[in-house]
């Protein structure tokens, strides 16, 4: 290996240091993160000894972008670092800890240099693959996004609104369930809660797709809503219900990117 090339990545550009076997700097160049930025490196490679039959390896700290698919489709190995190991290797060998986008360059091409063999380069995979990685990604982004969006409704809720946090605490998905955003968009409030009309709250039981039970369900919840509970001084009640319409319709939004 005579030569290596790190890539400190960023959105708009990008910090490029190829150094050789003896860790001197052959060459750096902060290149714009579009098809000209992408030609200028493949000439600064070709400058130090980069070619069709021995191309020059390179380490960038993400696996994924246009920079790092173009890199691929080059043939050559990419190797994707992470922040937490180049920060690592950087306290070990720079006097400074303080981060530098062209220090951390040179630290990502030494680490190919020295410890390569401790590294594996991205796959060559097939563009199926490749597709169904994004999808299979997107579903898992999906996935912590309900999570997130769940969390700050539930922590919100405890600050007033304990009551249907009771009436959803024996269901298995609790205010994931179809049943509790359908309440909540009704009764986003206690007070709202409490006035709910036995008839009304048993419509939107039904609407949120029960069909076993829907008597004893609609009793449940009126007992539990018509309970003495903990308030909030009736504005700031309000208030914080317009602040759980919102983090709802984000709750909303994220289950339905999971269907």
């Amino acid at each position: 290996m005579h030569a290596t090339c790190g890539i400190d990545w960023a959105e708009d550009h990008h910090d490029v240091a190829v150094v050789d076997s003896g860790a001197q700097l052959l060459g750096k160049l902060r290149i714009s993160d579009d098809a000209a930025g992408f030609q200028d490196l493949l000439h600064l490679l070709a400058e130090h000894g980069d070619s069709p039959h021995d191309p020059i390896p390179v380490a960038i700290e993400t696996s994924r972008g246009l920079l790092v698919a173009c890199l691929r489709a080059s043939g050559r190995r990419v190797y994707a670092i992470s922040p937490m190991a180049v920060a690592r290797y950087r306290d070990r060998h720079a006097v400074s800890r303080k981060k530098s986008d062209h220090q951390d360059a040179v630290v990502l091409a030494n680490i190919l240099r020295t410890d390569a063999s401790l590294h594996r380069p991205l796959p060559h995979d097939s563009d199926l693959v490749k597709a169904i990685a994004v999808l299979a990604r997107a579903q898992q982004d999906a996935v912590w996004d309900r999570t997130r969006a769940h969390n700050r409704l539930r922590s919100h809720l405890r600050e007033y609104y304990p009551a249907i946090l009771e009436a959803c605490a024996a269901k298995r998905e609790r205010l994931l369930s179809r049943e509790a955003r359908t309440i909540l968009a009704i009764a986003p409030t206690p007070a709202e809660a409490a006035r709910l009309t036995r008839h009304r709250l048993r419509t939107a039981v039904i609407r949120a797709g029960r069909q076993r039970r829907i008597e004893a369900e609609t009793d449940r919840l009126l007992e539990v809503f018509r309970r003495t509970w903990l308030r909030q001084p009736a504005l700031v009640e309000q208030a914080m219900g317009r602040q759980t319409l919102a983090l709802l319709a984000q709750l909303y939004a994220a289950c339905q990117a999971l269907r």
